[in-house]
């Protein structure tokens, strides 16, 4: 598929043949210039991967050319500065480096590139080049070998062609040799001369030069060169910059990762919550997309240092280093070259192998094989990764690989040293991670994604939102993973990948609805039971015979909603608003079907202060502390409000009060605390949780609402939803704060019946009781807890039409929506602040982007 691909490409750029693929059997380490442009040491190695590459190539009407006969890869020299020797005898010639020639003259490669090499059991004359010995080229490959495809030099003007014979007389040697095409001739004009002179010397024949003019013309119609069309420039760079030559390099690099170490099967990493995590990029002083993949699964600090730092330097990260249980280290800024020493430092090895020594330590070396020759691993080495090249793809794939978001399958090409051997590597398996990818890898056109970039920047421009958060993954990779604008319309704060936002509703189905699913499938909690069975005082009141199920289906006839802050405010006396009048602007809010101005409001004596004492111990926003009591009186408003008449479906948040003293009661924590250590912690969510000011900067924090009237201050940290900010910040309802990355993690735990990263969270088919419509026959969609897709085309729901009637997720009211399709494996999530900087803009609703983005998504599918 890599030949494919490049074929395509050097088809769109009008070019017609490659020189490639290198087929030379790199035995030698010092080999300067082969090195790791080949397969391997193995013969049959390099033969098979030789040959698929050659295989691409030519069905995408390539031209190719095998290099270099008959085998550069036992040499300690360079054919560019000298000739190199090659010592072996006929027999070892035969069972090593010929063997990936012969393959590919068996199969029908379309070219042969000879080589620039003394090889005394071939052709012994000296000072010869095998690439100008007939008894090699025609000899050998031509006659012994049966090859009729073309024979190209290697460049005429490399030392070890050119050094002992004058221009012309090269390149006569070379035709006579049994060239087809001589390659950077040193002399154009007196090479022309000197075979001509052969000619009428009667050393060369016409039928000779009508032989190869014949297969080069040949080779010209196969590579439809008859029919030349020419290069069309407009969109060239689009046409070659595509993402699905991008998902072949990424499908290449995950599976060339080589474990060659893993102690007590430390890899895939396992119980994250137990790991203090630091990672270290040795090369790059500037936190890299290692360190970031790193992020998308652990909260981890993270050291960088140059490998040309000091002695002293790399001492005193050491000492840096000493708390952690873990260390995730990463070689980079290599070089591939042996002349360089691969680009890594005394200090570096030093360094590693001391770290390796200390602390318990994952290593990942992004350079040539070889280099592994230098590093002595310590007794705390608990994995140890060879990943080849030093780019962007390998360094995300390495870290996806360490967290069991991929498999490991790759094998050594070489035996680097005494410790390692060819065919060296060890296999693991996903653990049902999240991985990251290309669309194409998951089998999604990434053309029509591009359609959603667009959808985000409209809706931007429209301040339907100053920014947000998107991810599209699709049986467990992440394949669109984006954020746009900013945090305020004021542009000062970008949105970045790592930027938490209010959740809002999806609270109920990230914290509570997997708590109550825990309890349920241990028989603690269940689904027909009545509030009061839990509640015994609500007993008195007609909210105690309210069936679980019904809650949670929003069909209990339970009012949608009780602004309970409204009864803490009240209008001011003439004299505080004479006062008020020369510190507040005018903003006018609905209180109750009457209009007031904020200036003219205070807050109810005895319930707020603004600082926390004995009495008001519970913080609602920053400078803002509500009386302990209050939290009663929640309750009791809502004990005491009026049942619906009929009942039907009315999405209302009063239940989950109830919900979520009965899960604090069952299981003897506070909810922020339980959810947080049995689930977001494990699973490495880490940005997602309660309260999130108690651990992280508000500068990470997405704010929300300009709250104008009641909390009178940016919400920045604080929960938007009043009632949740009355209790505390901690909810059943809302609460929790997060980001799209960790969102989706829980939703593919729920994809997968229970099950992520190693652990089982929740039993299946409790997953699809709560994902089951009870009460469709009476018009009402929602599942228990979860919301479902409005299958009526006459009435709105959350989702497309296109998603599943199995899908299952949330929306919430700050603009936010989590969703997941059981038959598509796809799950998305959508995150902004769109009530910012007032509740009441519509524009996000009313531009219909979440859904068209829904659209989008499922339109993508190829397959």
């Amino acid at each position: 598929r890599m030949g494919r691909d490049i074929a395509e490409q050097m088809k769109l750029a009008g070019i017609h043949m490659n020189l490639a693929p290198v087929l030379d059997v790199n035995i030698n380490p010092a080999n300067p210039v082969i090195n790791s442009r080949s397969f391997g040491e193995d013969p049959a190695n390099v033969s098979r991967k030789g040959w698929a590459y050659i295989r691409g190539l030519q069905e995408g009407g390539i031209l190719c050319t095998a290099k270099h006969f008959p085998g550069h890869g036992d040499t300690d020299s360079d054919s560019h500065h000298t000739l190199p020797g090659i010592p072996h005898s006929a027999e070892r010639l035969n069972a090593v480096e010929l063997v990936p020639f012969r393959n590919a003259i068996r199969r029908g490669v379309t070219g042969i590139m000879t080589a620039h090499l003394h090889v005394p059991a071939l052709d012994s004359s000296q000072d010869l080049a095998s690439s100008l010995s007939e008894k090699i080229v025609t000899g050998l490959l031509k006659e012994e070998m049966d090859y009729k495809g073309l024979v190209i030099t290697d460049a005429l003007d490399m030392a070890g062609a050119k050094a002992h014979h004058n221009p012309g007389e090269l390149e006569a040697l070379a035709f006579k040799a049994g060239n087809d095409i001589l390659l950077i001739p040193p002399d154009m004009s007196k090479a022309i001369s000197v075979i001509k002179k052969e000619i009428r010397r009667g050393n060369l024949s016409w039928e000779r030069i009508e032989e190869s003019c014949k297969k080069i013309l040949h080779a010209k119609f196969w590579a439809d060169l008859h029919e030349l069309q020419p290069v069309r420039t407009d969109s060239l760079h689009e046409k070659l910059d595509r993402d699905v030559y991008r998902s072949t390099v990424s499908e290449l690099t995950k599976a060339s990762l080589t474990l060659l170490a893993n102690s007590d099967g430390m890899i895939p990493l396992q119980r994250l919550d137990t790991l203090k995590v630091a990672s270290v990029v040795i090369g790059d002083t500037l936190f890299n997309d290692f360190q970031q993949t790193i992020d998308f699964y652990i909260a981890a600090d993270h050291f960088n240092i140059s490998r040309e730092a000091g002695a002293d330097e790399f001492l005193a990260l050491l000492d840096s280093l000493k708390d952690y249980n873990l260390v995730i280290a990463a070689v980079v800024n290599t070089d591939m070259r042996v002349s360089r020493k691969y680009g890594i430092s005394e200090n570096t090895v030093l360094f590693v192998n001391e770290l390796t020594e200390r602390i318990p330590s994952i290593v990942s070396i992004f350079a040539n094989p070889y280099s592994l020759k230098n590093f002595m691993p310590g007794k705390s080495m608990k994995a140890l990764l060879m990943c080849y090249q030093d780019h962007a793809l390998s360094r995300q794939s390495a870290v996806q690989a360490i967290f069991g978001g991929i498999p490991m399958s790759g094998t050594l090409p070489v035996s680097p040293g005494s410790l390692f051997n060819a065919g060296d590597g060890m296999g693991t398996e996903d653990c049902n991670r999240l991985s990251y990818g290309f669309p194409e890898e998951a089998g999604m056109d990434s053309r029509l994604l591009k359609r959603i970039d667009s959808l985000c920047l409209d809706a931007i421009q429209h301040k339907a939102t100053p920014g947000c958060q998107v991810l599209a993954a699709r049986d467990g990779m992440v394949f669109y993973h984006k954020a746009f604008g900013h945090h305020t319309y004021g542009r000062e704060d970008t949105v970045l990948l790592s930027d938490i936002y209010d959740a809002a509703s999806l609270t109920k189905i990230l914290a509570s609805l997997p708590v109550m699913m825990q309890l349920n499938g241990q028989g603690r909690f269940s689904l027909d039971a009545r509030l009061a069975d839990y509640i015994p005082s609500l007993d008195t009141s007609d909210k105690g015979d309210l069936v679980i199920r019904d809650i949670l289906t929003h069909h209990a006839r339970l009012a949608p909603w009780i602004p309970f802050y409204y009864k803490t405010l009240t209008p001011m006396d003439a004299d505080e608003s004479l006062i008020s009048n020369k510190l507040s602007s005018r903003y006018p809010f609905r209180l109750a079907g009457h209009i007031f101005l904020n200036k003219n409001l205070k807050y109810v004596p005895g319930i707020y202060s603004k600082y926390p004492t004995e009495a008001h111990p519970v913080q609602v926003a920053e400078d803002l502390y509500i009386a302990a009591e209050y939290a009663d009186t929640i309750y009791q408003r809502i004990i005491h409000s009026e049942l619906l008449e009929k009942e039907e479906y009315r999405y209302s948040d009063l239940g989950y009060y109830f919900l979520h003293n009965i899960m604090e009661e069952m299981t003897g924590v506070p909810l922020e605390e339980y959810v947080q250590n049995v689930y977001y912690n494990p699973m490495g969510a880490s940005l997602t949780g309660y309260l999130p000011l108690e651990r992280f900067t508000s500068d990470r924090i997405v704010p929300t609402e300009n709250d104008l009237y009641f909390r009178r201050q940016l919400l920045d940290g604080y929960v938007h939803d009043p009632g949740a900010a009355q209790l505390g910040g901690v909810a059943g309802h809302a609460g929790v704060f997060s980001n799209a990355n960790d969102i989706a993690k829980i939703m593919q735990m729920y994809l997968q019946g229970g099950w992520y990263g190693g652990n089982n969270y929740l039993n299946d088919s409790i997953i699809q009781q709560f994902n089951t419509c009870i009460h469709c026959d009476s018009g009402n969609r929602r599942g228990i807890g979860f919301d479902k897709p409005e299958m009526d085309y006459e009435k709105e729901g959350p989702t497309c039409q296109c998603v599943s009637p199995s899908s299952f997720g949330h929306t919430g009211f700050t603009g936010t929506i989590a969703w997941a399709d059981p038959e598509t494996g796809m799950v998305y999530i959508f995150l902004s602040n769109k009530i910012h900087p007032d509740q009441d803009n519509p524009k996000l609703v009313e531009m219909n982007v979440r859904t068209k983005i829904q659209e989008v998504l499922h339109e993508a599918i190829m397959y």
